[in-house]
């Protein structure tokens, strides 16, 4: 029986005795899934690099390269029939223009460290504190700190990743009294944290190596002395979010795509994160192709992602101020920040914290959005692993707000492990990106292999979700057509109108009727006849 799309165009499945929606199909994810290439994604790095290549080597906010990529965004948008918009806001932008780290015990420690984006000042020549790490070594909260008296001088915390948001270890050694904090890697490799935006709470926040932070500890039995030493520049820049939406599907039942387009000023950012922006610029040129679609979905590439998330948070605090109806009929939002890097994983995040707990709320209907990408890999054979659902890219904005989420990642400074080189080969020890925020982050750091493994993932899921999105959100009533001016009687002002209303799900992750059940068995009958395609159609692995 050939599917198309997975709500089975009106085969009135019934899955556990419970009689899915019968709804007409609008893309059958087999087609989209061939549709979108790795080709196409290729020719848009291509174009983002030449464009970071003229504009000092890099497209970072404020700069007239990420005018110029998002001027290439519009174009190519228009060209597909998409009308186009961009959302103005400020961003505060930050140079550290002095930065110095020694750290002395018994004998002088060989720390470097790097200051955190987002990171404050120092007062002018530095600061110099006594070495304190808390009981809990994750210093997460207070209660981390129990049984730990801070001297009387001043005292920098060192505290190691993991847990909790670096914003939260920051705020807390703050509340209690540091003068600043070493946040020590968890893993192999240098430690670049964001704390950004920058808020007055914050301390002094640098990031260390795994090795660093062993080598302190290791002293602070005798009293250790950190000198630190940051300085700064801060500059207000108006930048943009670009957004897009297909101009067919219900429009109160909409699925949102997000990448972000901005590069850090030190590269062209071809992985972090032109393939997330290109993957999804050829998703939303080859949906425009595909015909009438059930629900609307929606595409943003945000503006200023790299200094604190800004495009997104703005985005979604508009909304919530502004416009909440609209914010409540995002049925769901999938993020893409690197989707191609070099010594690859292919994680997706963990909404149903199965590998990790999550330090933010989940919302309902993620463990859901997570299961359309994780059975899709499946069902192709594709392994894949968790990433952490702890909201540190774009889709922060938007779990804060109770949308559910998920999205792809393929790694960043993270390094690799023997179990992940089984799973996906590469090199041991090595960055996931060994390019990750510098100039390296070019054309030539792109794996198509692990482009290729996310696009097909991405395209499934938007086809999937623009067909059906009960799974997450429930089996809503028949959208409402827009009425016709000319042929509507006036309204009586005493009288209320209502709009559409929507339809709750039963639980935190099970629709009233269909579910996810449902969803997930015509899902896995899809990807087989996907599997049957793509294992004769893989991009060839390129050496790393």
């Amino acid at each position: 029986m050939a599917l198309t799309g997975i709500g089975a165009a009106a085969v009135g499945l019934v899955v556990g005795g419970i009689p899915t929606a019968a709804v007409a199909a609008s893309v059958d994810p087999t087609s989209f899934v061939e549709a979108v290439t790795v080709d196409g994604v290729m020719e848009h790095l291509a174009e983002l690099q030449a464009i970071a290549d003229a504009n000092g080597g890099n497209r970072a906010v404020g700069t007239p390269g990420y005018e110029a990529s998002a001027h290439y965004v519009e174009q190519t948008l228009r060209e597909a029939g998409y009308t186009t918009s961009r959302q103005p806001f400020d961003a505060v932008t930050q140079e550290i223009t002095e930065y110095e780290l020694a750290v002395i015990g018994a004998a002088a420690i060989p720390v470097v460290g790097i200051p955190f984006e987002g990171t404050t000042a120092t007062p002018d020549g530095g600061i110099e504190g006594v070495a304190l790490a808390p009981a809990d070594p994750l210093g997460c909260s207070d209660a981390a700190w129990e049984g730990v008296t801070p001297p009387a001088e001043l005292w920098v915390a060192v505290v190691s990743r993991g847990e909790c948001n670096f914003s939260d270890k920051t705020l807390t050694a703050a509340g209690l009294g540091a003068a600043a904090i070493l946040v020590y890697n968890n893993e192999d490799g240098d430690l670049n944290g964001t704390i950004a935006p920058q808020l007055p709470e914050y301390i002094p926040s640098v990031g260390i190596t795994q090795a660093e932070g062993e080598a302190v500890l290791a002293e602070l039995d005798a009293p250790v002395t950190v000198a630190l030493n940051v300085q700064e520049v801060t500059s207000t820049v108006p930048t943009f979010t670009v957004l897009a939406e297909t101009p067919t599907g219900r429009s109160d039942n909409t699925v949102m795509l997000g990448a972000h387009l901005d590069s850090v000023p030190e590269g062209p950012g071809i992985n972090d994160n032109g393939s997330g922006s290109a993957a999804i610029l050829e998703i939303a040129q080859q949906l425009a192709a595909s015909g009438e679609l059930n629900n609307q979905v929606r595409f943003a590439w945000w503006g200023a992602e790299e200094v604190g998330l800004l495009g997104s948070y703005h985005y979604t605090d508009d909304l919530a101020v502004n416009d909440p109806r609209e914010l409540e009929e995002i049925a769901t939002y999938l993020n893409f920040d690197m989707v191609a890097s070099p010594n690859y994983v292919i994680s997706v995040y963990d909404a149903d914290q199965s590998s990790f707990e999550a330090p933010v709320e989940v919302p309902d209907g993620s463990i859901a959005t997570e299961a359309v990408f994780t059975d899709y890999f499946d069902s192709i054979g594709q392994p894949w692993i968790d990433t952490a659902f702890d909201g540190r890219s774009d889709y922060d904005g938007f779990i804060a707000n109770g949308v559910p989420a998920s999205g792809l990642f393929t790694g960043a400074d993270g390094v690799k492990t023997d179990a992940e080189a089984a799973l996906f080969g590469g090199v041991v020890g090595e960055q996931h990106d060994q390019n990750y925020h510098t100039a390296g982050d070019d054309l030539a750091n792109v794996n198509q292999e692990a482009l290729g493994i996310s696009l097909g993932a991405m395209a499934f899921a938007t086809a999937a979700l623009a067909d059906d999105t009960s799974a997450i959100n429930g089996v809503l009533p028949p959208a409402e057509p827009t009425p016709d001016p000319t042929t509507q009687p006036t309204a009586d002002p005493a009288v209320p109108v209502a709009g559409p209303a929507r339809l709750p799900a039963t639980g935190a992750e099970a629709p009233a009727v269909g579910g996810i059940a449902a969803l997930l068995a015509v899902l896995g009958l899809a990807a087989i006849a996907i599997a049957r395609v793509r294992r004769d159609h893989r991009v060839t692995r390129s050496d790393d």
